[in-house]
């Protein structure tokens, strides 16, 4: 028997519609609440998946979001979680596992996997999400998509990255980092432009006109 691959969703796209139950606090009373696609919308906002609750990568994920939330924040942006299981074993894993007890994201519960499904991100073969993220703009369009298997877990430094990147506006390099130089837009009359990273120092031509630009050393290896 084979397995098909389902169609992503992908980039210019609306994040689909949803109304789900969500945990967002261990505390008695004040453990639930809906959590609608229109709450998406108005600002930035970074939605990732895990697979499982109960499980063994899935924490270190929720861990680490959770430590960056101050810097998604400070862009501007709101930060969603989402699994198949549902808001009670949200709760459950909340109250088991005490690093997770007092997350400040929402731990939505699409249990019925129709968000994953329509983004086409549930593994052909577990049925489960795999570990994807998005970044979504003030019109819940997806602006960066990003899906790994489900044994390897994903960098917030990254997300965090592209979400400055996507923001800035510019045209930014390879390993750009924020506070780093973008590629200059070219002018009309220009084919290619100079930038420069820390990475990559830009190739210059401080010499008398005609002179052979000077390139910079290479690295040794």
């Amino acid at each position: 028997m084979t397995s098909t691959t389902p169609r992503l969703l992908g980039l210019g796209a609306h994040f689909p519609d949803f109304s789900l139950q969500a945990c967002v606090s261990a505390d008695p009373g004040s453990e639930f609440r809906t959590v609608d696609a229109h709450e998406l919308e108005g600002s930035w906002a970074a939605v990732f998946f895990w697979p499982l609750d109960f499980t063994f990568v899935c924490p270190t994920e929720l861990i680490e979001f959770n430590r960056a939330l101050r810097e998604f924040r400070a862009l501007g942006a709101r930060v969603y979680g989402m699994s198949a299981d549902s808001h009670v074993a949200h709760l459950a894993w909340r109250k088991e596992n005490p690093d997770l007890r007092n997350l400040e994201f929402p731990m939505v519960a699409d249990d019925r996997k129709e968000v994953a499904g329509e983004l086409g991100i549930l593994d052909p073969v577990e049925q489960v999400p795999l570990r994807a993220t998005y970044l979504l703009d003030e019109n819940r369009l997806i602006r960066w998509l990003c899906v790994n298997d489900l044994s390897v877990g994903r960098s917030t430094g990254e997300v965090l990255r592209v979400l400055a990147g996507l923001q800035c506006g510019e045209l930014c390099p390879a390993n750009w980092r924020p506070g780093q130089n973008t590629i200059p837009r070219p002018r009309k009359t220009e084919k290619t432009v100079r930038w420069e990273t820390k990475e990559r120092p830009a190739v210059r031509s401080d010499g008398p006109a005609g002179s052979a630009p000077v390139t910079p050393p290479s690295r040794s290896r």
